[in-house]
């Protein structure tokens, strides 16, 4: 993948203190998609993932918590099992989850 290419990126996380949970949720609903309530999906390049695994560095304890960001393939086939209500804050795109991300681009370019 080249250095500049935008690609989905699944990120998780498990973070035992609350305080600091909460920080790791603001700080990723302002730059990903929530999927879950400990599960994001964002569309970013490899500069963007690096920066954005140093920042998140930076708010964990190492020992206590964990974050994972896992890369997506480019054909990704998806399976919702359970409860067909998306938590508040979740929203429902008929062009998929790009088509998502880039409007939630917009939105943070025009609130700027």
């Amino acid at each position: 993948m080249p250095d500049n290419a935008r690609r989905l990126h699944l990120i998780c996380y498990d973070i035992a203190c609350p305080r600091r949970l909460g920080r790791i949720h603001r700080y990723l609903k302002g730059r990903a998609a929530p999927v879950q309530y400990s599960v994001f999906v964002a569309k970013l390049n490899r500069r963007e993932i690096s920066l954005l695994a140093a920042r998140l560095a930076h708010r964990i304890h190492p020992r206590k918590d964990d974050i994972r960001i896992y890369p997506l393939p480019e054909k990704l086939a998806l399976q919702r099992l359970g409860r067909g209500a998306f938590p508040e804050g979740i929203y429902l795109f008929a062009g998929g989850v790009e088509d998502f991300l880039e409007a939630l681009e917009q939105n943070e370019q025009l609130t700027r």
